[in-house]
C-alpha cells in the first residue's frame, strides 16, 4: 500500500571532518538522486539507505532507531577558501508518516470533535501500529521545533485514545485510576505517561497553544482535530485550534468587560504569560477585544467523555 510521506527537514548541525575521497569512494558504489538548489547552487547527494554510507551513519545517534525507507541523508559538499580542504556538513531528513493516524482521525472523529470510540475500537490494530511507529522513531536532537511539536501532539492524542480504548466503555477518563500517570508506552529506553509528555516535553517547548491541540477525551477539552498535526502546517493548525476554542461559548464566554474562561487558563496560567499578561494572549486570538479591566472568572469543567 502506497503511503503518503510527509517530509520534514531537520538540520542536525553535525559537521564531520572525513575526507572528500572517503565519501566519494563510498558514493561511487551507489546511484544517487542529486538535488540542485538553484539559488545558491548547492549540490546535495541523497543517500537513501544505511548501507550506502556506513562511515557517516555510524556516527549519527538520531538514525539508529530509524528503519530503512524512513530516512534520507544528504551530504552537502562545500569548498572552503583552501580548495584542498572540504567541509562535509551532514544533513538528514526524517520522513515521519502520520498518514495512518490522519486516516483514523478522519474516519472516527467528527468535524466538531466527537470521537466514535466504539468504531475506533474496530481499528485498534491500526492505532497500535501507529503508536508503535512513533515509539520506534522517537524524536532526537537535531529535529526542528515544529517537527517535535507535531510529533508529540499527535503522540499525546493517540495515546489518550489508546488509554480510553483499553477501558472502554466508560463515561469519563476519570473513571480510570490515575489516567495521566500510567506508564504504558515505551519511547526509546523510557516508559512514558501522558503527564510526562504534557509537562516534561510539550510545555517546556514554550508554545502555549499546545493546550488547544492536545485533548484529554473530555467535553470541556478543546475538540480533537480530525486530522493529524504536521510540521509544515503547524502554525496554521495551532492558530485555528486556539481561535476555535476561544470562540466556543461552551468552553469560554468572552466580552469586552467580562471573561468566563476554561479552567485550562487557570491550571496553566504561567504558560499564557510568557510574553505578557493573559489578556494580551487572549486578544491575539479572540474575536472580541477584551478590556484590561475585564472581570475574570472560570467555568466548571465537564469531564464527560467526548463521544
Amino acid at each position: 500500500m502506497k503511503q503518503v510521506l510527509i517530509i520534514v527537514l531537520a538540520i542536525a548541525f553535525y559537521t564531520c571532518s572525513g575526507s572528500k575521497n572517503a565519501i566519494e569512494s563510498e558514493s561511487e558504489k551507489t546511484e544517487h538522486n542529486t538535488i540542485q538548489k538553484t539559488k545558491d547552487k548547492e549540490t546535495f547527494n541523497i543517500i537513501t539507505s544505511a548501507e550506502e554510507a556506513p562511515q557517516i551513519i555510524k556516527s549519527i545517534d538520531s538514525l539508529k532507531t530509524l528503519s530503512k525507507g524512513d530516512f534520507k541523508i544528504a551530504v552537502k559538499k562545500t569548498k572552503t577558501f583552501d580548495e584542498k580542504k572540504i567541509n562535509d556538513s551532514i544533513y538528514f531528513i526524517q520522513i515521519l508518516k502520520h498518514d495512518k493516524w490522519d486516516k483514523l482521525l478522519k474516519k472516527h472523529v467528527s468535524k466538531s470533535g466527537e470521537v466514535n470510540y466504539l468504531n475506533f475500537k474496530n481499528d485498534y490494530t491500526q492505532l497500535k501500529e501507529y503508536i508503535n511507529y512513533l515509539t520506534v522513531n522517537e524524536q532526537k536532537k537535531g529535529f526542528t521545533k515544529n517537527n517535535k511539536l507535531a510529533y508529540w501532539i499527535n503522540a499525546y492524542n493517540a495515546l489518550t485514545i489508546d488509554l480510553i480504548l483499553r477501558h472502554y466503555p466508560l463515561k469519563s477518563i476519570k473513571d480510570i485510576k490515575d489516567p495521566w500517570d500510567q506508564r504504558l508506552w515505551q519511547f526509546g529506553d523510557k516508559w512514558l505517561n501522558l503527564n510526562d509528555i504534557e509537562h516534561k516535553i510539550l510545555r517546556k517547548m514554550n508554545e502555549p497553544r499546545i493546550h488547544f491541540a492536545i485533548v484529554c477525551a473530555s467535553e470541556s477539552c478543546p475538540k480533537l482535530l480530525n486530522k493529524a498535526f504536521t510540521a509544515n502546517n503547524l502554525e496554521e493548525q495551532l492558530t485555528t485550534a486556539t481561535k476555535a476554542f476561544l470562540s466556543d461559548t461552551s468552553k469560554n464566554e468572552i466580552s469586552e468587560n467580562s471573561i468566563k474562561l476554561s479552567k485550562i487558563f487557570k491550571w496553566f496560567a504561567k504558560d499564557f504569560k510568557t510574553e505578557g499578561r493573559l489578556i494580551d494572549f487572549l486578544n491575539q486570538y479572540s474575536e472580541v477585544t477584551i478590556s484590561e479591566n475585564a472581570k475574570k472568572s472560570y467555568k466548571d469543567y465537564d469531564w464527560s467523555l467526548n463521544d
